[in-house]
């Protein structure tokens, strides 16, 4: 990664930049509303340079029924401006979301994805779609883009943490 690009917390002053930033990748991500990044701006971060928004990542935690016995957290929203990309910054973001999330012990990190080889190359590996039902009731039911969950071209991949 460029040594000019700082990765910091996302504040609610790049707002603008992070949904423009993800609307750049209609047919790579789901776009999110602004109010939803708003909502949300303290799972977000974001990579900087020269005072532009370059890349970002989120992150949201997944519901569990009950007492959290083995909770999941999913990256989501990871975009790195074209003219960045082939440096190492879409790793270093996801990278840094892990480390971010770390400290709340997931038993599980997961990401759907157009681009599996990327996260394949992180230590993530490809799981059936069944495995994510809480992930699929609370976002792909209610997702404009495909008709179902089972038929969404992305592919469902996971990092298991240690207990």
């Amino acid at each position: 990664m460029s040594d000019s690009i700082a990765i910091r917390p996302a504040e609610f002053r790049d707002a603008e930049q992070v949904f423009g930033l993800i609307k750049a990748y209609p047919d790579e991500l789901l776009g999110r509303p602004i109010g939803d990044i708003v909502q949300n701006i303290d799972r977000f971060l974001v990579a900087e340079q020269d005072g532009a928004i370059v890349g970002t990542v989120s992150w949201h935690v997944l519901p569990e029924i009950g007492a959290p016995r083995h909770p999941f957290v999913e990256i989501k929203s990871l975009a790195v401006a074209r003219e960045c990309q082939g440096q190492g910054l879409g790793r270093d973001l996801v990278n840094r979301a892990i480390q971010r999330v770390t400290p709340m012990h997931p038993a599980r990190i997961i990401a759907l994805t157009f681009t599996p080889p990327f996260f394949k190359a992180m230590g993530f590996v490809e799981v059936p779609k069944e495995q994510l039902m809480h992930k699929i009731y609370t976002g792909c039911m209610s997702c404009t883009k495909y008709d179902s969950p089972f038929t969404c071209p992305e592919v469902a991949m996971a990092l298991d943490l240690p207990a």
